[in-house]
């Protein structure tokens, strides 16, 4: 997993809020909660803690900051936060949530995934089943088939998780890496399915830091 590239910049849009169920975290005095949308409105979000937690302090909540990866970068929200109940230090309530940066990536986040992927090529024609070696959320580094070249154009449907729709869309081979493989960038992919792919990339990586974390707890 890396960032192969970013430019912070001031957030002008509108504030596109994740969904109900979406996967966040929640940045406080330097330390990364992983957390989860339970509810969504216009104008607050509620969000679950998904690791065990102590009560923040009030300190704590004026600093504490939502982040989330949508198709234009890693957002970073603030607005008042408050423990949704006392007695609840897990569920939290951000109200008038603005943003407050953008972290847009020249290159999205490319993350090691073998994803089951049909590739369809353009100019041949058939279908290949193949799979992915990484993907991110501009394109996919794929172990074949041999028989694309570069400059090759092509469709896809990718499997990110059994059952579920796959992604779709179209790419071109822009370059060949030293043991052969191809790298794709997209040419044309819903603004839905990016989403879903960014998403996927997102839950990959705070799986990886949950089993990263030492006793479960804050950090």
């Amino acid at each position: 997993m890396r960032l192969l590239g970013s430019k912070r910049q001031a957030a002008s849009a509108p504030v596109e809020l994740p969904e109900v169920s979406d996967s966040v975290v929640l940045s406080v005095g330097g330390g990364k909660i992983p957390a989860r949308v339970i509810e969504r409105s216009p104008a607050e979000l509620v969000v679950a803690i998904t690791v065990p937690a102590r009560p923040f302090s009030e300190a704590q909540l004026g600093g504490l900051r939502v982040e989330y990866v949508n198709p234009r970068g890693r957002v970073r929200l603030a607005g008042t936060l408050a423990s949704q109940d006392p007695s609840d230090p897990e569920v939290v309530r951000l109200t008038a949530p603005r943003s407050v940066e953008v972290l847009q990536e020249r290159e999205f986040v490319r993350i090691r995934s073998a994803r089951p992927v049909l590739v369809v090529c353009a100019g041949a024609g058939g279908s290949v089943q193949s799979y992915t070696v990484d993907v991110s959320g501009g394109g996919l580094l794929l172990a074949g088939p041999d028989t694309l070249r570069v400059g090759d154009e092509l469709s896809f449907r990718l499997t990110l998780t059994e059952g579920v729709t796959p992604v779709t869309g179209s790419g071109r081979v822009v370059r060949l890496d030293a043991q052969g493989r191809r790298a794709v960038e997209f040419t044309s992919i819903s603004d839905l399915d990016r989403r879903r792919l960014v998403r996927f990339i997102f839950e990959c990586q705070r799986d990886e830091r949950r089993r990263g974390l030492d006793g479960g707890g804050r950090g």
